[in-house]
């Protein structure tokens, strides 16, 4: 038998006391005789040597009681044969879960909490070691160092959630590298204590576990999970404008087996609710809500959707960023204008658009790098500086919209057009007469193009539909926007890359038809410029790699900075034409005390804020399905090294862990044994009269 805490036997000498007390505790007496009181002799010296055993049985059954009490302190156990000594020389590695998901909840007490305390237990077991090593989530350089029991206490009282979840195979991998860093390649003993997150924790089945290690998985669970959380947002129109109504669609998850009804949500922006909604989400099951919402200025506007949803509270808020009417800059080129010009009129005296004007004869090139659209009106051909500028800006991302000239040079523009899949460029030879119109057919109104133009007609569609005169046709890839009804394309859109490519059968004059008169063309060409529009996604995420911006402006040397509060850092990035790359540290990257949290960051150059983005948490860490016990067992059923306990509250792991590694514990017997003394005494002094 051996002892885990062998100090405390000095206590067995607490087993005198109730000796010393049994030698003085008597009193001398005087005998006194008497003739006739024979019987009375007998009947004493009877009483006395009772009373003498009486004592004696109290005296042992207190030093017993003492003796066993010491011992159950002292925590004695019966050391293991079994287990190999080499396995007691490597490190302890724990690693803690402490992810967002661990916000989640059981018996009142969140779930970090739990396996906190378990480890501050399970660091009794080692209590004189020093090859201690505690790993989280932040992969931080303290981890790669083995402490003391009690250094690792001391951290566990600082410790917070982390934003970067990690996979087991990490985790393994890692505690198994800063094991051979020690100079420890075999008997090891790597504890896991996690709630083992089926989204971010990986294929189980991938580990490869090596058998001179062994690993004790020990899962912190409750009851069912639940969750709720923001799955993604997004604007009904690709731009929005001050002072008009604009809907913004929220898709909310329900992670949990339990569906959510009537979820209130609200909508801020600039710090100002703008809005309510309600959902009900059916379990493992998705719901959209819409907001109506104005805002009153240009310029970014901080957007926010929170809702209640208790215990894990890391995603109730998911903030977004609006940037309302940004100023568009629209290139007009011509070789043959409308009279009327309907371009101009269309986009001169709106102020959300930067219009210029130019023949394409008289335009330098260098105007189309700042350029969001570049209309071209008219056009006979495209050659020399204006063709190359033209394809390079296609190429950058830029959007281009192509009416004919009445006499096209058809070879010219099939040789460009081709390139971008538009195939059979033809010309129509016939005279123009108003007799050769004809009419073009009702847009679909559910195509992205024309879904939030138009409103809802009756049954019998539109009635006044515009006529035109189809001086070119083509062939090719692209959507149809616009149709003649005899089926050939009016307008269509082609996309290359993140611009798109226009092309329109007439010329904008009324001499081949009044679409540019018509309803129609407002609400088309209103949509194509704000299609052009760079609109970059209102919300990021932390695990995203990469993020880009459309910089057109943006120095070549510079460097960026994202600034929110006090937290500030220069992430890595690097500049690609006129988009600028961010690469999102974690959280093992960054400095001491500093967090990537959820909200809003400047993008600054120079101290000046270019661009404002939001950052909230990956939407994997939110869905809270877990391996149960029974999975984990089953997973590493093939792995004897690997020890899968079952929930941390289930019995006592501690103890378990202990018999299993370094003997049967006893103390518990002792203790019993310590009261059973105590209660004998009891019934002695009580019952055994005499």
């Amino acid at each position: 038998m051996q002892f885990l805490f062998p100090g405390i036997l000095w206590g067995l000498l607490a087993v005198s006391i109730p000796l010393i007390v049994h030698l003085f505790n008597f009193r001398k007496t005087r005998k006194i005789f008497f003739s006739n009181v024979s019987f009375l002799k007998t009947v004493e010296t009877q009483t006395s040597s009772f009373r003498k055993l009486k004592h004696l049985l109290i005296l042992a059954a207190r030093m017993l009681f003492i003796t066993c009490l010491v011992l159950a302190f002292a925590q004695p156990f019966i050391h293991n044969p079994s287990i190999n000594a080499a396995q007691n020389k490597g490190i302890n590695s724990m690693y803690l879960d402490n992810s967002l998901s661990m916000q989640n909840t059981t018996q009142n007490k969140r779930f970090l909490d739990l396996a906190v305390i378990k480890i501050d237990e399970l660091l009794s077991v080692f209590k004189t070691s020093s090859n201690i090593q505690l790993i989280t989530n932040d992969f931080t350089g303290d981890e790669q160092f083995t402490v003391n029991a009690s250094k690792i206490k001391d951290r566990l009282t600082t410790l917070d959630f982390a934003t970067t979840p990690r996979s087991y195979e990490q985790i393994y991998k890692r505690q198994k590298s800063l094991a051979q860093k020690h100079s420890h390649n075999e008997g090891n003993n790597f504890f896991w204590f996690s709630d083992f997150q089926k989204s971010t924790g990986g294929d189980l089945k991938n580990i490869q576990f090596d058998s001179l290690n062994r690993i004790f998985v020990v899962p912190v669970q409750g009851n069912a999970s639940k969750n709720v959380f923001v799955d993604s947002v997004w604007l009904a129109s690709p731009m929005i404008r001050e002072m008009q109504n604009n809907i913004l669609q929220v898709k909310v998850f329900n992670s949990g087996d339990k569906a959510v009804e009537k979820l209130p949500l609200k909508l801020f922006i600039d710090d100002t609710q703008s809005s309510t909604s309600s959902v009900n989400i059916p379990a493992n099951s998705s719901a959209t809500a819409s907001f109506n919402f104005t805002v009153r200025d240009k310029g970014y506007r901080k957007g926010k959707i929170t809702f209640d949803d208790q215990p894990i509270v890391f995603d109730n808020e998911y903030y977004f960023v609006l940037n309302a009417s940004p100023s568009l800059n629209i290139l007009h080129l011509f070789q043959q204008k409308s009279p009327a010009d309907y371009i101009g009129k269309m986009y001169h005296n709106d102020s959300l658009f930067n219009y210029k004007t130019f023949s394409i004869t008289n335009v330098d090139p260098g105007q189309f790098q700042n350029a969001d659209l570049i209309l071209l009106e008219g056009i006979n051909s495209l050659e020399g500086s204006i063709k190359a500028g033209i394809e390079k800006f296609i190429a950058e991302g830029g959007s281009v919209f192509i009416s004919p000239s009445e006499t096209p040079d058809v070879a010219n523009l099939n040789v460009f057009l081709s390139q971008y899949g538009i195939q059979n460029f033809t010309f129509n030879k016939n005279v123009v007469t108003p007799q050769g119109f004809v009419d073009i057919a009702e847009p679909d109104k559910s195509s992205p193009f024309y879904s939030d133009v138009f409103e809802r007609s009756n049954s019998n569609g539109v009635i006044n539909l515009p006529k035109a005169f189809p001086e070119v046709s083509w062939s090719g890839i692209g959507q149809k926007l616009l149709n003649f009804k005899n089926g050939q394309p009016f307008l269509s859109q082609t996309s290359i890359g993140n611009g798109y490519v226009y092309l329109m059968a007439s010329p904008l004059t009324g001499t081949y038809g009044n679409f540019a008169e018509h309803a129609f063309f407002v609400p088309t060409m209103f949509k194509i410029a704000a299609m052009s529009s760079k609109s970059e996604r209102i919300a990021y995420n932390f695990s995203e790699k990469d993020i880009s911006f459309f910089m057109p402006n943006a120095p070549k040397n510079a460097n960026y900075k994202l600034k929110s509060g006090d937290f500030e850092i220069i992430p890595i990035q690097r500049l690609n034409g006129k988009v600028l790359y961010l690469e999102l540290p974690n959280s093992a990257e960054l400095s001491d005390n500093q967090v990537l949290k959820s909200g809003y960051f400047d993008l600054q150059i120079n101290g000046k804020t270019e661009k404002i983005i939001a950052l909230n948490h990956d939407n994997e860490e939110s869905k809270m399905d877990t391996y149960s016990p029974e999975e984990l067992k089953n997973i590493f059923a093939g792995q004897k090294n690997v020890t899968v306990y079952d929930n941390l509250l289930d019995g006592d792991f501690i103890d378990t862990f202990r018999e299993n590694t370094a003997g049967k514990s006893l103390w518990k017997y002792f203790l019993i044994a310590a009261l059973a003394f105590l209660l004998t005494e009891i019934l002695l002094i009580r019952f055994f009269k005499g």
